[in-house]
């Protein structure tokens, strides 16, 4: 089966570099393609934070995985399925983040911590509802703790 996705709209964010820290209070806006009209996003400011269905456009595609790997290449950490990572070499390289809302002007959505880049095609959004969200506690493994560790400190242009 193939599947055909149109993006919705694009990142425009200061970051222009795929790198793996230092997300915390970097600023994006999400600017709707044309075809949607500003009313698609009528009420999304209601909403404390959305989700962000985004493609990993500049993962090169000959280093997706399709087995195991070490999480960044880092041999301390277990090697484990490309399904219990959120590494960008994925089978459709698609990322997806919760973020804070800031605003809405027009077809423009500000936002904070979105980890994608500039130029990045977002494929859907969606306001993140509480009902939605683990009803049961999150449990983790240890060596994801120390890789996220830095993802969220403020970086420069934060």
């Amino acid at each position: 089966m193939i599947l055909e996705v149109e993006p919705v709209g694009v990142v425009r964010a200061a970051r222009k570099e795929p790198i793996d820290d230092r997300w915390g209070g970097s600023e994006a806006t999400i600017e709707l393609d044309p075809r949607f009209d500003a009313d698609a996003l009528a009420g999304i400011e209601e909403f404390s934070h959305a989700e962000i269905l985004f493609h990993f456009h500049l993962a090169d595609p000959g280093k997706i995985v399709a087995g195991a790997r070490h999480p960044r290449n880092r041999s301390e950490w277990p090697a484990v399925g490309i399904f219990a990572q959120r590494g960008k070499g994925r089978p459709n390289r698609l990322g997806t983040t919760v973020c804070r809302i800031l605003g809405r002007e027009g077809r423009s959505l500000r936002v904070t911590e979105l980890d994608a880049i500039d130029g990045t095609p977002v494929l859907d959004i969606k306001p993140v509802m509480q009902e939605f969200l683990p009803r049961t506690p999150v449990s983790q493994p240890a060596w994801s703790h120390e890789l996220m560790r830095d993802y969220w400190v403020p970086g420069e242009e934060a």
